[in-house]
């Protein structure tokens, strides 16, 4: 007997992805840097993501296949500098977020520390489609 798992249920047809997606989010989880995620409105959304220590040339956003993709690459260090504690963390960093159909970012600013990044889902038109019965 085989297991019916989520992506092979006959009647989620076409959502076989949503599976490995779901996995892979679970596997690329990290502590590193803390994030939010608010819901601010019924279609908006905001990421934020403490980053202290970054500059905003040392940060960069991108969307690459429905994935937002945050990297912050690591800062020059003052070698003249001796620590007696290190709580600060000022390594290189990739967090990712994976955006569902329709969500766009919609801007991002840095703000004491925290770089906060604005999502909008766009609000889908209803579509009724008729489909025609060939006689065969």
């Amino acid at each position: 007997m085989s297991k019916i798992t989520l992506g092979t249920h006959p009647f989620l047809l076409g959502f076989d992805q949503l599976e490995r997606l779901v996995e892979r989010t679970a596997k690329s989880e990290n502590g590193y840097p803390p994030y939010n995620i608010e819901h601010v409105s019924e279609n908006d959304f905001r990421i934020t993501l403490a980053v202290a220590g970054f500059a905003d040339e040392d940060l960069s956003i991108t969307v690459e296949n429905r994935q937002l993709v945050v990297r912050g690459r690591t800062v020059a260090e003052d070698e003249d500098r001796i620590f007696l504690h290190r709580g600060i963390a000022s390594r290189q960093f990739q967090r990712t977020f994976l955006l569902a159909d329709g969500v766009e970012v919609s801007g991002a600013a840095l703000t004491n520390g925290l770089l906060h990044i604005d999502l909008a889902r766009a609000i889908p038109e209803s579509i009724v489609q008729t489909i025609r019965i060939d006689k065969g």
